[in-house]
């Protein structure tokens, strides 16, 4: 009987450990922070710090959603990318904070985000990342989505 119970301990922890490293579908940006009035502001600069890549969707090719909001970051150097420096904005007025939405979906490695739900429309987002040596990079990206 003691077996049996340590068992389905043992069992229901694996099943909580698999559960707390994926990330489930879940809006991203809420039909409300669509409407906002879009905001302005520069988009590029020079930056020694990671580089930031958008692997999906494809940035300025429609997609419908849900889609996998796939970001990777690329340390320059013998650098390491901060994870607590990392910063997702929805460029509106007043901005929007994703960071917390996809807290658990971010890593070293980038942001893997699966099933993000958002509206129709064009979509502006800035991303930052910092490395350990205080070198930060912004990229902005717009996020087409048709019905």
């Amino acid at each position: 009987m003691k077996n049996i119970k340590q068992l389905v301990l043992l069992s229901s922890f694996a099943v909580l450990m698999q559960a707390a490293s994926t990330v489930y579908a879940a809006p991203l940006i809420s039909a409300k922070e669509a409407a906002l009035p879009s905001a302005g502001g520069q988009t590029r600069g020079i930056s020694r710090g990671p580089t930031i890549k958008v692997n999906s969707p494809a940035p300025d090719v429609a997609t419908t959603s849900p889609f996998d909001f796939r970001i990777v970051f690329v340390p320059r150097g013998e650098s390491k990318i901060d994870v607590d420096s990392v910063k997702v904005v929805y460029m509106k007025s007043p901005f929007v904070n994703l960071t917390p939405r996809l807290r658990d979906a971010i890593s070293d490695k980038g942001i893997d985000f699966s099933k993000a739900e958002v509206p129709p429309g064009s979509h502006t987002i800035r991303v930052s990342v910092a490395d350990n040596e205080g070198r930060e990079t912004n990229s902005v990206f717009t996020l087409v989505v048709t019905k």
